[in-house]
């Protein structure tokens, strides 16, 4: 049976993903190239945070300590904040947006889609009305890597260097963490290594059908699981955690 300190960091872990890459999405907001999209952009980035709030609360709740939502996610130190790589991943241009969210959309579906049979009632709640957020961003990211990688040559060059930059952080998704092993002997976490294969084809075909390829040589990269990030990262937390940390205790 895991213990609470150990699904409390498989919470974290989790809500690092959707809270990381809602910040980097909340950057973009008033700089999408139409009003439409910006405003896409950035309901995405509240959906994000939406089911942010919901993990860190329960995850407060177990640590019954007095500690908030708020202290969980802005008051760690960078090496304790435990989201893939590719989240934290700059907003170089319109097309690595859209590719860094297509990656990470499709295997967050198919993430929720298994943690909502977990045996902890809370986590399949949370998962369950996640769902149907997240297949609307799968749709959104996925119309436009076909629209740029079948439109324009420049379009299509641009969004093959996104691929070719970024697809190398997708394995990470897939490597299982001590904690992640621990929750899913419990039957309440999710096998990540079993969603790769259905990942695969899901990209590949999509990918296929905006005329764009896979890089042929990749040397995949990892590390933010256990704590290890880009420099990216101190970056986001600095902006992040700004009022936090130079107003302690500050309360709406």
């Amino acid at each position: 049976m895991i213990q609470n300190k150990d699904l409390i960091q498989y919470i974290l872990g989790i809500s690092d993903n959707a809270m990381i890459l809602g910040q980097r999405l909340g950057e973009l907001c008033g700089h999408g190239p139409n009003l439409e999209t910006d405003i896409a952009l950035t309901n995405i980035s509240l959906d994000l945070f939406g089911q942010t709030r919901s993990y860190l609360q329960y995850a407060a709740k177990l640590k019954d300590d007095g500690s908030t939502e708020d202290d969980m996610a802005y008051l760690r130190k960078e090496h304790e904040y435990k989201n893939v790589l590719l989240v934290e991943q700059p907003n170089t241009d319109f097309a690595y947006v859209i590719v860094r969210q297509f990656l990470f959309d499709v295997y967050h579906l198919l993430f929720l889609e298994q943690l909502s049979e977990s045996k902890d009632q809370q986590l399949s709640a949370i998962a369950t009305k996640s769902i149907k957020e997240v297949k609307y961003h799968v749709r959104f990211s996925g119309d436009w890597v076909k629209r740029l990688g079948d439109g324009t040559k420049e379009s299509h060059n641009r969004i093959q260097a996104a691929i070719d930059i970024l697809y190398p952080y997708t394995n990470e998704f897939f490597e299982a963490s001590e904690v992640e092993k621990l929750a899913m002997s419990s039957e309440i976490g999710v096998n990540v290594q079993d969603l790769k294969t259905e990942y695969l084809k899901l990209v590949t075909q999509l990918l296929t059908e905006a005329t764009l390829t896979f890089p042929e040589q990749v040397y995949f990269l990892s590390g933010g699981k256990q704590g290890k990030h880009t420099e990216y990262m101190g970056f986001i937390l600095a902006d992040f955690q700004y009022m936090q940390r130079t107003y302690p205790n500050m309360s709406w």
